[in-house]
C-alpha cells in the first residue's frame, strides 16, 4: 500500500484532519480499499462517532495491492509526525503486508529546500467492529460558514457547556447557560447557504464534544448539519471530488 499527497492545500487537510481525530481516539484505525481510504471510529464516551472517505482520486498516488489493508495508529504521534511536514515536502505513506510498522516519508521537491525526512511508526493492535451507518431523514438540515458557527459555538460554551438547538421556519435559534449567565443566537435562514426543515425542532447537544472533536475552519469554508429529534446531529465537511468528512454527535439526554 502506497499513498502519496503533493499538493499543500491537501497536504494542510491531511494533517487537519487527524488533528481533529487525535481528540476523538487514542488510536486511528486507517482502512486502506481498492478505491478509497476509510476511517471509522468513536470517543470512549461513545458519543461521537468519526467516518472519513477519501476517495483514491483525491491523492496524488493511490497504490493498493490484493484485498483491504488495515493499519492501526497511535492518533497522538500519527499527528505529531504529520506536523513535521513542511511546504516543500511531499507526504509519502506506505506499508508492506503483514509488517510491524508504517513508513512516513517527507521528500523534498527542491534541492534546496528542507532535508528529506524518514518515520517508522509502530503499529497498534486494535480489535474494531465497523457500524453500519443508515441514511436517514432528518427533521432539518443546513449550511452554515464554518467560521461563523465556530465563533458561535466557542462564545457559547463561555456560558455552558449544553447548547440547545430550534428550529423553525424562520430561524435557527441557539441557546446555553450557566452560572455565568446565558446566550442566545438568532440565525435568520437567509444567512444560511441551505436550508430545508419538515418539522420545528428543540434538541441539545454538548457543547464540549462538538467545539472539541468537530468544529474547524480548516476542512471546508462550510460545515453541513443535519440535527433530528429520532437520531444523532450529522456534521460534514465537504472535501471535493468525492471525499468528505463525517462526525455523528448523540444528543443530551433530559
Amino acid at each position: 500500500m502506497k499513498l502519496t499527497i503533493l499538493d499543500k492545500p491537501k497536504k494542510d487537510l491531511f494533517v487537519s484532519i487527524f488533528q481533529l481525530l487525535k481528540s476523538c481516539t487514542s488510536v486511528i484505525q486507517l482502512i486502506f480499499k481498492s478505491n478509497q481510504l476509510y476511517i471509522q471510529g468513536m470517543d470512549k464516551a461513545h458519543v461521537c462517532l468519526f467516518e472519513i472517505t477519501l476517495l483514491s482520486n483525491w491523492f496524488n498516488e493511490y497504490e493498493l495491492t490484493g484485498d483491504n489493508e488495515i493499519v492501526s495508529l497511535d492518533s497522538q504521534i500519527f499527528h505529531n509526525i504529520l506536523s513535521m511536514n513542511q511546504e516543500k515536502h511531499s507526504l509519502v505513506l506506505w506499508y508492506e503486508k503483514n509488517s510491524d510498522k508504517c513508513n512516513i516519508e517527507f521528500i523534498t521537491t527542491d534541492s534546496k529546500g528542507d532535508f528529506d525526512k524518514f518515520f517508522y511508526v509502530p503499529l497498534v493492535d486494535l480489535e474494531n467492529m465497523l457500524l453500519e451507518v443508515p441514511d436517514v431523514e432528518y427533521d432539518a438540515e443546513f449550511s452554515i460558514k464554518a467560521k461563523q458557527i465556530c465563533e458561535v459555538a466557542s462564545q457559547l460554551l463561555v456560558f455552558g457547556d449544553i447548547m440547545n438547538i430550534h428550529c423553525d421556519e424562520d430561524k435557527i435559534s441557539m441557546y446555553s447557560q450557566g452560572v455565568s449567565g446565558e446566550m442566545r443566537v438568532n440565525i435568520p435562514i437567509d444567512d444560511l447557504s441551505e436550508y430545508s426543515m419538515s418539522d420545528t425542532m428543540d434538541i441539545s447537544y454538548s457543547l464540549t464534544y462538538l467545539s472539541k472533536m468537530c468544529m474547524t475552519t480548516k476542512l471546508s469554508q462550510e460545515i453541513e448539519f443535519s440535527v433530528s429529534s429520532e437520531f444523532p446531529m450529522k456534521i460534514k465537511y465537504d472535501l471535493g471530488e468525492g471525499s468528505r468528512v463525517l462526525f455523528f454527535i448523540a444528543p443530551k439526554i433530559d
